[in-house]
């Protein structure tokens, strides 16, 4: 085997402070800010001269992480963030969550909005994208078949009924 696992996904943004506000909302944790710079970090990205303030981000189940960044040197060169799914290049991530419309509610509050509609994926999963501050794509996805699950095994024989959007 060669991959161990995956350690983060990497988001350029322009307003780290406000992204770290949306992220932690959504229930991420914030593990650390720095600023990287010098001539080994231009070495490993190729982009020379670089100066990055970076915010660390992890999923509380401390499996999967966000790497926030905002160049101060050089210069962005390309934005894409509003681009639709269709297009080339990481352009979303997806998170599980336990109540979709909470934390669509707790995420509008920050002006996330929902990119088309909340649907039901065969009863199995309740989905959505989102855009949140400067237009990044996040998917959402709350798992209804285990809401089901854990009813029946408290006792339930019925399924309480659910709300489709």
């Amino acid at each position: 085997m060669t991959v161990k696992r995956m350690d983060n996904v990497g988001i350029v943004v322009e307003d780290l402070d406000a992204i770290v506000v949306f992220f932690i909302e959504l229930g991420l944790i914030l593990e650390g800010r720095m600023s990287i710079d010098g001539e080994w970090a231009g070495r490993v990205t190729g982009v020379r001269g670089q100066r990055v303030e970076v915010a660390m981000m992890r999923t509380p189940d401390g499996h999967s992480r966000l790497e926030l960044s905002r160049f101060k040197a050089p210069a962005v060169t390309s934005d894409h963030r509003r681009a639709p799914v269709s297009s080339f290049g990481y352009l979303r991530v997806m998170f599980a969550v336990e109540d979709l419309d909470d934390t669509l509610a707790r995420l509008g509050k920050l002006g996330a909005t929902v990119v088309d509609e909340v649907v039901d994926y065969e009863d199995v999963y309740r989905l959505c994208y989102i855009r949140g501050p400067e237009g990044i794509l996040i998917g959402l996805a709350e798992e209804v078949g285990a809401k089901a699950s854990a009813r029946d095994t408290a006792g339930s024989s019925e399924k309480a009924p659910r709300r489709r959007s």
